[in-house]
C-alpha cells in the first residue's frame, strides 16, 4: 500500500490536487504544514497535521514544519464567525517558541530530514509596497473572493476585515518562498485550509512557471456532532502542565465505540491487521473496552512516552478499577500518588466547623458557582469519598475526612478531584 492508499484507508485524506499522488510516487519530496501560533501548545486538534507529517517523514519524504510567527499576526478567516484577537509580538515568540519544542519531540530533525521554519523570518524584510507589487498584483481579487471561506464571511453580519482578506495572499507566498528557497513542492493541512493552500500553488503557477501540489485531511468531528478535543476543562491539550497525562489517556479512554473505530485508525500508527482484531474483540465484548483502552494506550504512549502512560494506568486503576471499594481502602501513598488528577488545598477549619457541600463545591472551584453545583448534586451527580451526595444541604464534617487529611470529589462519572484540607 503506497503512502496515499494507506493515508485514504485512514480517512486523512479529503481533497487532492491531480498529480499529487504522483508527485509522492516518483521522488522524495519536500512537504510543508502550517501551524497557527495562537497558543503555546498544540492541541490534540493538531495531532492530525502532525500525524501526517510523521507518516510522510515515514514514506521517505521531509516534513516542513510552518510555526505562524507572521500569520499570527494577521489571522485566518477560514470558516470562523468573526475577526480573532490579534497576539502582540512578544506572546507569539513565546508561542512559537512552545510550538517548535513540541513538533521535536514528533519528527527527526537530524542531517536535514525535516525542518522547522517561521514565516516572520521572511516576512519582517519585505514593505507593504513590495508585497502588493511583487505579489499581489498575481491573485485577482475576482479570485481571492471566490473561497468559500471569504464568501461565507462577506455574506456575514460580521463581514471580513482587509487584515484577514490579505490572509490567503500572505499563507499563498508561504508556499511560494518554500518552493523557490526549500523546493518545497506540496502543501497539506486541514480541509479549511484547501482555499489558502490553493491560493499558494496559483502563485508559485503564475509568478514562477512552477508546477505545485496539495492535498488536505479532514477536519475531526465527534459522531454526536459536539466538537472534537473538547472537555468540560477546555482544549485536550499537548502539553503535560496544561492537560496531565492521565487526563490525556481518559480523553481518549472515554470516546463512544464508534469515534473509537474512527480515530484508532487516524490517530495510531497500528497497521490494518492489528486494527481489524482489535475491533472484532471490541465487538465481542464491547464492556470491556478493548478498543478505546488501546487507542489511549497509543496516544498517551505517543505524546508522553511510556512511563507516563504507566502513571495514567495507575492512577486509573486506583480511581476506577476498585471504585465501589471504599474510599477508606486508598492509603494515604495511594491519594498522594495520584498522578494526574486536579488536587485542591481547602481550609481544614472550615470542615471542622462544618460546611454545606453546596458551598464546599463552590469554595474549592470544582464548580463555577453554587448554582451549579446544587444542581447537580441534586441530580445525583456529585460522590464524595465514593458515596453520592443528593442533598444539597448535606454538611461535611472532619469526620469525613479520609486519613484526616483527604476528601475525593466526583464530579460526574469522569471528573475527580482529591482535595487536601490543612491548616
Amino acid at each position: 500500500m503506497n503512502l496515499i492508499d494507506e493515508l485514504r484507508w485512514r480517512g486523512m485524506i479529503q481533497d487532492i490536487m491531480p498529480g499529487t499522488e504522483e508527485q509522492l510516487k516518483k521522488e522524495p519530496t519536500a512537504v510543508y504544514i502550517g501551524f497557527d501560533p495562537t497558543a503555546d501548545s498544540l492541541h490534540i486538534g493538531s495531532l492530525v497535521p502532525i500525524l501526517l507529517l510523521v507518516h510522510l517523514q515515514r514514506a521517505g519524504h521531509k516534513p516542513v514544519a510552518l510555526v505562524g510567527g507572521a500569520t499570527g499576526m494577521i489571522g485566518d478567516p477560514s470558516f470562523k464567525s468573526a475577526e480573532r484577537h490579534l497576539l502582540d509580538e512578544e506572546t507569539l515568540q513565546h508561542n512559537v517558541a512552545g510550538i517548535r519544542r513540541q513538533l521535536e519531540k514528533f519528527l527527526d530533525f537530524s542531517n536535514g530530514r525535516a525542518e522547522l521554519v517561521n514565516n516572520y523570518d521572511w516576512f519582517k524584510g519585505i514593505d507593504f509596497l513590495s508585497f502588493i507589487r511583487d505579489v499581489g498584483k498575481h491573485i485577482s481579487i475576482n479570485y481571492m473572493m471566490s473561497k468559500d471561506s471569504v464568501r461565507k464571511r462577506l455574506e456575514s453580519d460580521t463581514g471580513i476585515s482587509f487584515t484577514e482578506f490579505t490572509y490567503q495572499l500572505i499563507q499563498g507566498y508561504d508556499f511560494y518562498w518554500l518552493y523557490q528557497n526549500k523546493a518545497c513542492k506540496v502543501q497539506a493541512g486541514g480541509s479549511d485550509q484547501w482555499g489558502n493552500i490553493t491560493t499558494g500553488t496559483e502563485l508559485i503557477r503564475r509568478k514562477a512557471g512552477g508546477e505545485a501540489f496539495a492535498f488536505t485531511c479532514p477536519l475531526i468531528k465527534k459522531a454526536d456532532g459536539t466538537k472534537f478535543g473538547k472537555t468540560e476543562q477546555g482544549n485536550v491539550w499537548l502539553d503535560p502542565e496544561k492537560t496531565s497525562p492521565y487526563q490525556f489517556y481518559q480523553f481518549w479512554l472515554n470516546a463512544t465505540d464508534t469515534d473509537a473505530e474512527n480515530w484508532i485508525k487516524i490517530f495510531t500508527f497500528l497497521d490494518e491487521a492489528t486494527i481489524e482484531g482489535i475491533v472484532a474483540a471490541h465487538r465481542a465484548d464491547p464492556g470491556k473496552r478493548l478498543l478505546q483502552k488501546r487507542l489511549a494506550e497509543e496516544l498517551t504512549v505517543f505524546v508522553h512516552g511510556q512511563i507516563e502512560l504507566e502513571k495514567a494506568l495507575e492512577t486509573t486503576q486506583k480511581l476506577f478499577t476498585n471504585a465501589s471499594a471504599p474510599a477508606e481502602s486508598l492509603s494515604v501513598e495511594d491519594l498522594e500518588g495520584l498522578e494526574g488528577i486536579v488536587k485542591i488545598d481547602y481550609e481544614r477549619a472550615k470542615i471542622a466547623e462544618g460546611v454545606d457541600v453546596v458551598s464546599f463545591l463552590a469554595e474549592t472551584g470544582i464548580f463555577p458557582s453554587k448554582g451549579e453545583a446544587r444542581k447537580l448534586v441534586q441530580g445525583g451527580g456529585v460522590s464524595i469519598n465514593r458515596n453520592k451526595v443528593a442533598d444539597p444541604a448535606h454538611r461535611l464534617e472532619a469526620s469525613f475526612l479520609l486519613h484526616n487529611q483527604f476528601l475525593l470529589v466526583n464530579k460526574g462519572k469522569k471528573n475527580v478531584f482529591l482535595v487536601r484540607c490543612a491548616g
